[in-house]
Parts: structure tokens; C-alpha cells; sequence
């Protein structure tokens, strides 16, 4: 747990002023989300450093034990709940703040930190965000949900009870149901929290319009943190 996990980093300019560190889905591994970085359209705003974690490897339950990169162990896949494995939850949420630490320790605040994540890493960008001590930039969620809604309910904080979240779903969605992304949506909206959420007619993916919402959100994002610094 004391070493970082491997990550592909990415700055689209020297300098970066702001973080987002993107956790790929089940099965895949960091390099799953590099294209999307040049057709964000952030070539006008301050410097980004992009991290792409790799998850570890582990037997997952649900795909008959196969071994493969996982954030945690998925029991079962009724749209019921997905039974998740808490301890790898955690145990990932935990790898994931070592990560935040590192960019705090290079200069990188963390309120100019965005967690973002595709399915099984959505679910853990999430969990890591609202649970976190100190309030982040925000979420983006990808044809995700949330693991295990009692325990992130305990565990959120109030230094996350505002965090911006841009959430999409596909609505023909076969692997993570749409449903299961309306309950995420349901569960942040219950708490007030400022949510962009969209859905594109396309399966468990991404799609080029999703894209380039997710650029002029993290444009937005990133200029209403700016603003109060240039004020001052």
C-alpha cells in the first residue's frame, strides 16, 4: 500500500495548474482514456497533468474468478445492487489519495484535483471523492454507479457535500444499466449535490459528443476555480 500505483501521466502544457487523475474500467488498464486528452479542446486553459492509474490485478468474482485489472472484487451483477467487495473499495479509494497526496507534494492543490472515472473506476472516483477530507474540483462519472450506497453514505464528508459532478450513461447500456446510473444520479441529486447529468444513445462506451461536454465542463471547471485567485 506504500507504493504508488504505475500510472500513464500526460500535460497538455508545461507547468500544469490542475489534476485529473481518470480510472479506467474493469479489464482495462490506463492506457484506455490517453486518446480522449487531445480531443478535450483544452489547448486555452492553464496546464493540465492528466494520470492514468493502472488498477492491480485480482481474480473477479462475478467473471468466474478470472484474474484481471479490477479496483475491486465484484460479487454479483443484479441491477439490485452489484454486491462489491467494501474492503477493495476502500483499499483502492486509499491508492487513489496516495495519488492526490503526490500532486499536493508537487505543487498541485487539492481543490484544483478532479477524479475522474469510467465504470468500475467511476464507481471508485465516487467513493474517493466524497469521502475525501478536503474538498476536491470535482467528479466525472462515466456509465458508472455507485458500489455500495450505505457505506459511501456513512463515509461522506462534508468538505465533499458541494463537489461539482458531471455524470454521463449510455442509455442502450447492456454492461452497467442505465438504471443503476440513475440511481447514482438519485443519490447525488437527494444530497444536493450540483450535478451535469447526460445520456447518449450509445452502448458501454464513450461517444465524441460526451467528449466534448466532458472539455467544456472541465473548461468551466477550471475557470470558475481561477477566478478568485485572479481577483485577488
Amino acid at each position: 500500500m506504500n507504493e504508488l500505483l504505475p500510472a500513464i501521466e500526460v500535460e497538455t502544457a508545461p507547468n500544469p495548474a490542475f489534476t485529473v487523475i481518470w480510472m479506467h474500467g474493469l479489464g482495462a488498464d490506463g492506457n484506455d482514456f490517453v486518446p480522449v486528452v487531445p480531443e478535450l479542446g483544452l489547448e486555452d486553459t492553464p496546464g493540465v497533468r492528466f494520470i492514468f492509474p493502472h488498477a492491480p490485478a485480482m481474480p473477479v468474482t462475478c467473471n468466474g474468478g478470472y484474474v484481471m485489472p479490477a479496483w475491486y472484487d465484484i460479487y454479483s451483477l443484479d441491477e439490485a445492487g452489484r454486491r462489491a467487495d467494501e474492503h477493495g473499495i476502500r483499499v483502492s479509494c486509499e491508492r487513489i489519495r496516495a495519488l492526490i497526496a503526490r500532486e499536493n507534494a508537487r505543487g498541485i492543490a487539492t481543490d484544483h484535483i478532479v477524479l475522474a472515472g469510467f465504470s468500475q473506476g467511476g464507481a471508485i472516483a465516487y467513493t474517493t471523492a466524497l469521502t475525501h477530507p478536503d474538498a476536491l474540483a470535482g467528479i466525472i462519472a462515466l456509465s458508472t454507479y455507485i458500489p455500495a450506497p450505505d457505506m459511501l453514505a456513512a463515509a461522506s464528508t462534508a468538505a465533499n457535500a458541494a463537489i461539482p459532478v458531471f455524470a454521463a450513461h449510455g442509455t442502450l447500456d447492456d454492461v452497467v444499466p442505465p438504471r443503476l446510473g440513475e440511481h447514482a444520479r438519485d443519490f447525488l441529486l437527494a444530497r444536493g449535490i450540483p450535478l451535469a447529468w447526460h445520456t447518449y444513445a450509445m452502448p458501454h462506451s464513450v461517444c465524441l459528443e460526451e467528449i466534448a461536454a466532458i472539455g467544456s465542463w472541465l473548461k468551466g471547471t477550471f475557470a470558475r476555480i481561477a477566478q478568485p485567485t485572479a481577483q485577488r
